[in-house]
């Protein structure tokens, strides 16, 4: 069957730990990617993390509508690796229906995730905004740093009453990222003769 033989290859490297070969397999997938698009959506539900893991390491090169759902799907899973691929590949493929997910990530325990998240946020760019604000002026605090950071990074007037805001921040990394954000704005610190 068909099915057997896109996957097999992929199957059997996730089964023996063996990561060299499970990326020679998405190589190989990645080359006819229409034919696999399919089989690695199904693939990416397995009960196996690993699978579910390396399906969506594959998705996140395949150009299609189906897929940036999927990872945005996979933000919400419950393991933590496989979050973090899907937070990586939302860079690839960014989509705004995925902003309250990746927001949600951005105070969470997990810091790399919610890196991955804040790289995702600012490459969905000028849609996270409105949700990047709100966090950062109603969120726990831990999550600030990560929101400071995209918010920032996307460079949008909407976000300089907020950047403003954050140079009073306790925390130095949301302060330093607040001052690189409104410089990039074209907002630096204006300095006046005391005359």
């Amino acid at each position: 069957m068909i099915v057997v033989d896109i996957l097999t290859p992929l199957r059997r490297a996730v089964a023996q730990g063996d990561d060299a070969a499970a990326e020679e397999a998405v190589q190989a997938l990645l080359r006819t990617p229409e034919a696999a698009l399919t089989q690695l959506l199904h693939l990416s539900h397995e009960e196996d993390p690993d699978l579910r893991w390396w399906a969506l390491r594959a998705l996140a090169e395949i150009p299609a509508p189906q897929v940036p759902p999927r990872l945005g799907a996979a933000l919400r899973d419950p393991d933590p690796t496989v979050r973090q691929v899907a937070a990586l590949a939302l860079r690839y493929q960014p989509t705004a229906e995925a902003v309250d997910d990746l927001i949600a990530l951005l105070a969470g325990p997990d810091r790399l995730l919610a890196r991955l998240a804040s790289d995702a946020l600012i490459a969905i760019g000028t849609d996270a905004v409105p949700a990047l604000i709100q966090a950062i002026e109603e969120g726990p605090a831990h999550g600030r740093v990560p929101a400071a950071r995209a918010l920032a990074a996307i460079g949008d007037l909407r976000a300089v009453p907020t950047l403003f805001a954050l140079l009073d921040d306790p925390s130095p990394l949301a302060t330093a990222y607040a001052e690189e954000g409104l410089e990039r704005l074209g907002i630096g610190m204006v300095f006046f003769s005391p005359n």
